[in-house]
């Protein structure tokens, strides 16, 4: 009986993908792009037209107060952390393998629009961010109850958020460890679940500044070897360049798939796999964009919003152009990180399937110990009582880790996809009646540039009818 719940083709798994198909079919698709559109437009596209300001402001040092608060840079490398993982490596591949090519279209489309709906995020939960012990904390929990007045709201975001990052992303990671793990090295699943166990469980008792500290230095070093790799693939296979283009235009728009009624498949898988990569949307990165210490809101929105291009534009179109150039897309048999493995084995030799498996050991570790992060901060805006952290600590590091390992990629992606959908749309909403707090501070930050001011600053008492809900900004 547990085999079968734990299955790919199991009754839970299917009771859930139903679920799923109406949740998404109906609601979030509607709701991600539409808002991404809006947020665009209303920013005039800063996420495109402010590119090397966002660059700029990832070397601004933080001011200087006597307290340990994350850096701009250090938030910046936490939030990659928990996007650059299983989302662009296994995710990328489950898009194609369940999608097509076509898929990698709609996975940048989601990027680019949704760059705009990661910096109203971001800059609102800087807005409305509080002091605590030693460093900021903020998010959709606090800008929901702050700025929404909505103590209900803000409580099932927290919820939603901590079971979707500390329980349902975890499992998928780890599972995604343990299938590379098995692929390359014969390392069993129960066997692999039980190491991740051991050492996720140690890392989550380090607290925020030990966990910001090793993912600004172990995320962009892992992250700049699989690039540095995927370009190599790339020049060996220059000519094919112009064919992988074809393949994914014909795929997104293709009169084929229109009339086979795989289109929306092809947009519905690109689009959630996409999300879960770059997280634009979800409410999650504003968890950590909160305990920057910036002069301004705007500028932690931009850092965000890079991280949305710099996730999907660059590290999931490594994984997509190795995939494509291979071939191997075409094996139904294959699906996940193997199929990932697979694509780079094909071109670099055996070497490819062990190299795919230390990098997604490494990068989808520091998605377990970034997401604890944000179910951590969220576990605190519920509750007092260390007791919970010390149970959201056992969950993360040792239940839904081995739960990952044991379970079908079918399953884990399927519960992930639940709560992702669920998590987003409370988000959404929020953002959206707060967005033109987010606009007015763009103007703001943009008027001082005009003006000269190389560093700008913000004071609460430029927004007097909130002032007395803005507790930092002094």
């Amino acid at each position: 009986m547990m085999g079968n719940l734990f299955s790919a083709d199991g009754w839970l798994n299917q009771s859930i993908t139903d679920v799923n198909n109406i949740l998404w079919t109906y609601v979030v698709l509607a709701l991600l792009i539409g808002c991404a559109l809006w947020f665009s437009f209303k920013t005039k596209f800063a996420q495109v037209r402010m590119l090397p300001e966002m660059i700029r402001l990832l070397g601004e040092g933080t001011k200087k107060d006597g307290q340990e608060h994350i850096s701009s840079f250090q938030a910046f490398a936490v939030s990659i952390a928990s996007r650059v993982g299983t989302g662009n490596l296994a995710g990328v591949a489950t898009a194609i393998a369940v999608g097509g090519p076509g898929a990698v279209f709609w996975m940048w489309t989601i990027a680019i629009l949704g760059a705009s709906t990661s910096f109203v995020e971001s800059t609102l939960a800087q807005l409305y961010k509080r002091k605590g012990k030693g460093t900021y904390i903020g998010g959709p929990a606090y800008y929901i109850m702050y700025g929404m007045h909505s103590k209900k709201m803000a409580c099932l975001f927290a919820a939603l958020i901590t079971m979707t990052f500390c329980m349902a992303y975890i499992s998928i990671q780890s599972n995604t460890i343990c299938g590379a793990m098995d692929k390359a090295f014969g390392i069993s699943p129960t066997v692999m679940g039980v190491i991740l166990v051991v050492l996720s469980t140690a890392c989550v008792f380090g607290g925020i500044q030990r966990i910001a500290k090793v993912s600004s230095i172990l995320v962009p070093v892992m992250a700049v070897l699989y690039v540095i790799l995927a370009v190599v693939i790339i020049i060996m296979n220059v000519g094919m360049i112009p064919h992988v283009f074809k393949i994914i235009i014909e795929n997104a728009f293709g009169i084929q798939q229109f009339a086979g009624g795989t289109l929306g498949m092809t947009m519905m898988n690109g689009i959630k796999r996409g999300l879960f990569s770059n997280e634009a949307g979800e409410g999650s990165a504003p968890n950590i964009a909160a305990s920057a210490d910036v002069t301004h809101p705007v500028k932690q929105g931009l850092v965000q919003a890079l991280g949305v291009l710099t996730d999907t534009l660059l590290v999931c179109s490594c994984t997509a152009f190795i995939i494509l150039i291979s071939g191997v897309y075409t094996n139904q048999s294959l699906n996940g990180i193997q199929l990932t493995q697979s694509a780079l084995q094909s071109e670099v030799g055996s070497v490819g399937t062990a190299f795919v498996a230390i990098a997604i050991l490494l990068f989808a570790f520091s998605s377990i110990i970034g997401n604890y992060t944000y179910g951590e901060m969220n576990v605190k805006f519920l509750t007092s009582k260390q007791g919970w952290v010390w149970f959201l600590r056992i969950m993360n590091g040792a239940v839904m880790v081995f739960f990952g390992a044991m379970a079908s990629l079918d399953l884990v992606w399927s519960i992930g996809d639940l709560f992702m959908g669920c998590v987003t749309i409370v988000n959404l909403c929020a953002i959206v009646y707060l967005g033109k707090q987010a606009f007015f501070l763009l103007d703001d930050y943009s008027r001082q540039k005009r003006n000269g001011i190389k560093s700008p600053t913000f004071h609460r008492s430029q927004m007097p009818e909130i002032e007395d809900k803005i507790e930092c900004w002094e």
